[in-house]
C-alpha cells in the first residue's frame, strides 16, 4: 500500500515539484503518506489541518517571485 504515491512522488520531486505528505497522527491510514515520508520525498510532513494553508503560502510565494511572505 503506498507505492502508487511514492512512484507518482518521485516523478513529481524529478521534475522540480514539492510534496506534502500529512502526517501519522492525522491519517486515517498512513500508507502513501508513510512510505513517501520514509523515503525522504516529503519537503514537510503537516497534519492536515496545516496542509491547505501550506499550499496557499506557496502559491503566494511563488506570486511575489520567490520573496518571502513574512
Amino acid at each position: 500500500m503506498g507505492q502508487d504515491g511514492l512512484r507518482g512522488c518521485e516523478h513529481l520531486r524529478a521534475a522540480g515539484g514539492a510534496v506534502i505528505a500529512q502526517d501519522e497522527e492525522t491519517s486515517t491510514v498512513w500508507g502513501m503518506p508513510g512510505a513517501v515520508t520514509r523515503a525522504g520525498l516529503a519537503d514537510v510532513v503537516l497534519p492536515l489541518s496545516d496542509i491547505a494553508p501550506e499550499i496557499v503560502r506557496r502559491v503566494l510565494i511563488g506570486r511575489r517571485g520567490g520573496r518571502s511572505a513574512a
